[in-house]
Order: C-alpha cells, then structure tokens, then sequence
C-alpha cells in the first residue's frame, strides 16, 4: 500500500499562518520594527507591509505610517487571536486560576476574559452561571454540565472575538452578578487601560452590575501602556498577579489599600 501524499500548503495558508506568527510576536513583544518582521519570516518588506495592512485592517495591529518604524500591539492585538503565544498564556495562567478559585457553587461570574479555557477549573464550581460577551469563552464553555452559559450581544469586533457596543454595555447593565473577574490590557500610575472606548464601556458596565470585582493582572501589564483609563486598582475587591511580578508593584499597591493576590506558578511553570 502506497503512502498518502501530503498535499502542500497553499499559499493562503502559509500567508495565513504568517500573519498568526506575526500578530503573536507583535503581541509577545508589544512592538516590532518592518525589518524584523521581514527578516524573521524570510519575506520582503513590501510582503510585511502587505500583511500588515490586512491585520490592521481587522484591528489586530497597528501599522506605522509612512513606511518604516513599529508596528504596535499595545491593546488592540491582545486579544484577537483563539490561541495565545506559550509564554503569554503560562504567564497569565497562574492569575486566572486564582481568580477562578473565588468563584463559589451558585455564583454568577461576569465574565472571563482570557481566551485560555476555563472550563476545566470551573468544573469544581458548579453549578454556576456564566455571563459573557466572548465569542472564544462561549465556543470553550457550552454544553457543560453544570454551567448555565448567558452571552450578551452587540457589535462583533473580530480583533478581541467579542460582541462590544451599546447593546452589550445595556444589556450588562441589566443583569446583576455576583463575581466579576475581569483583564486588563495595562496598568498605568496603578489605574486599569485599555486601547479602545468600546471595550472601557463595556468593561465599566460590567463593573457596575457585579458585587465582588477581580482584576487578573499578569506581571507584563505593568510594563504597558494603553490610551484610555478604566478603573483605578483600588476599586476592584482583589487584584490577582503572578509569580513574576515586581515585588515592588505588589507592595506599593497594599500600602495603598489594595488587596494583592499573588498567585502561584502552576506545577508545570514551577519544574521549568
């Protein structure tokens, strides 16, 4: 018997997986000069810009203008994507467990934001209601058992796989929660960004409609910027960080009243 043939890539594909490849470095670095990206892909700069133009075009970078310098990830490219690059998704991992962990049998979390399935750790928590806008959270959480899966609608923006607009944020504002456990894109002067006003409405609404606020924050949202303000740290009920945040963010923060939870490394993270 003969062995299959592989049938190769085409070249949509391969483009496909470049633009991927590219959006998840833009990502793992927060910003990337043209000639890197075409050195590191073995393209040409005018093939960079060509899959630039097409991510910036659904809003998962941010192109430079007048043909060189770097391109930015900073909020727009954090989440856009159903799989995150290793390093981020181990190095939030720790905060989103913790933060899953206050969840208790009967609750009502706001909402999940990480594209890392939750599901597995809620499992323990059942029964439980989860009320989401996250195209990505929906798709890892329905027909579980125990779980009672609530989506708010909205405008679809592709680049976070989340429904957004005023819809979502009145659609929020009529429900109340008992857990929120919320992102953000970075910390500035200890106050919560993010890079666009869709997502601050929507997050304040959902802020709003729930009793007790998490914030999950790994250690590389301090070392961000974004454009527009949400919250101030001090708000939120607890603000959950990994292992490998500064010491000296999570001190300044409980001398300002803030209550940090540092959350372990996984057992996988601690042998490495």
């Amino acid at each position: 018997m003969s062995a299959p043939t592989t049938q190769p890539q085409s070249r949509q594909s391969r483009q496909q997986a470049r633009q991927r490849e590219i959006t998840e470095a833009v990502m793992a670095e927060g910003a990337i000069r043209i000639e890197q990206i075409a050195d590191r892909f073995n393209i040409s700069v005018m093939t960079a810009h060509r899959d630039l133009d097409e991510l910036e075009g659904r809003g998962a970078a941010q192109g430079p203008r007048g043909g060189h310098g770097d391109v930015d990830g900073a909020g727009r490219i954090q989440r856009r994507l159903p799989v995150e690059p290793a390093a981020r998704r181990e190095g939030g991992a720790g905060p989103r467990r913790a933060g899953v962990h206050r969840a208790r049998p009967g609750h009502h979390p706001g909402r999940f934001h990480d594209h890392a399935a939750p599901g597995a750790a809620l499992h323990a928590k059942t029964p439980l209601t989860v009320i989401t806008n996250t195209l990505t959270i929906m798709e890892q959480l329905k027909g579980t058992r125990g779980i009672t899966l609530l989506s708010v609608g909205g405008q679809f923006y592709n680049w976070c796989s989340a429904f957004m607009g005023r819809m979502a944020v009145e659609a929020f504002a009529s429900l109340r929660a008992d857990v929120l456990v919320m992102s953000t894109s970075a910390i500035t002067d200890d106050i919560a960004f993010h890079q666009t006003l869709e997502t601050v409405d929507v997050k304040r609404a959902m802020f709003e409609s729930a009793s007790t606020r998490i914030l999950l924050a790994d250690h590389t949202k301090f070392d961000r910027r974004a454009l527009h303000a949400m919250l101030p740290l001090s708000d939120f009920d607890a603000v959950v960080v990994d292992a490998e945040t500064d010491r000296a963010h999570v001190d300044r923060l409980r001398k300002r009243g803030v209550k940090v939870v540092v959350a372990k490394k996984a057992p996988r993270e601690a042998r490495s």
